[in-house]
């Protein structure tokens, strides 16, 4: 790689200079990784208030990629006339949705807006041991839940200019909803606002094809994580 020669000094081998306590760390630690079972495949949630853009976002991120699959949650709220069951999401009653809670089906589950959101534990833990990204459009409730018993999760949270912005995408999105309804999805953006900084990376969306060259950017970024890099060929 390229820039392995850049972490030595004076143009020697990279090797030669960096103190022998450094390499025993990182020979340890890939020959724990070669000798584990951890996945090669990575977590990448996805949230923003309503009229942010994530979900056009996501569809374009995951229908660019060869290594990504999108997770379908499941949620209690009623299909609407463009969606599709299985794929925005899978619509459930309340009591099936509780009963998936008892057996402990859901990597995380949450209410908003009324309405009750899950993810299946069983089909993320099957894409990482593929060695895929699996991408999660949840909550930021949802997102937090999935950081803790995923510490590696990549956590992208996106955003619009300002409120002014996303009030106009909110009313031109939602053109027969009342005023009311419009402003509880504000108050409830103000809130989830705040866990922002509980995320790793901030994407505005004044411009989509810049918005989702970001988040492809980002997601990029991941495969040269040393901790999901088994090629220890470059610290031999």
């Amino acid at each position: 790689m390229a820039i392995a020669p850049a972490l030595g000094a004076g143009g020697c081998g990279f090797k030669s200079r960096l103190p022998d306590i450094f390499l025993i760390e990182i020979f340890n630690l890939n020959k724990k990784l070669d000798n584990s079972n951890e996945s090669l495949g990575n977590i990448i949630i996805i949230s923003a208030p309503s009229g942010a853009g994530k979900t056009t976002i996501c569809r374009a991120v995951v229908d660019s990629s060869n290594n990504m699959k999108y997770s379908v949650s499941y949620t209690t709220r009623l299909s609407r006339k463009d969606e599709k069951n299985g794929r925005e999401y899978f619509f459930i009653d309340k009591t099936e949705f509780v009963k998936m809670i008892e057996e402990k089906k859901f990597a995380e589950w949450a209410k908003v807006h009324g309405n009750y959101y899950g993810t299946s534990k069983t089909f993320l833990d099957g894409v990482l041991k593929a060695g895929k990204n699996v991408l999660l459009e949840i909550d930021v409730q949802g997102g937090m839940n999935i950081k803790k018993q995923y510490p590696d999760a990549c956590m992208i949270f996106i955003m619009v200019l300002d409120f002014g912005t996303l009030k106009k995408r909110l009313i031109s999105r939602n053109e027969d909803c009342k005023e009311s309804a419009i402003n509880l999805r504000l108050e409830n953006a103000k809130k989830e606002l705040e866990f922002a900084r509980e995320y790793e990376y901030l994407v505005i969306n004044e411009n989509l094809d810049e918005a989702v060259a970001a988040v492809k950017t980002i997601i990029k970024s991941l495969e040269y994580k040393i901790l999901k890099n088994r090629k220890q060929k470059y610290f031999n």
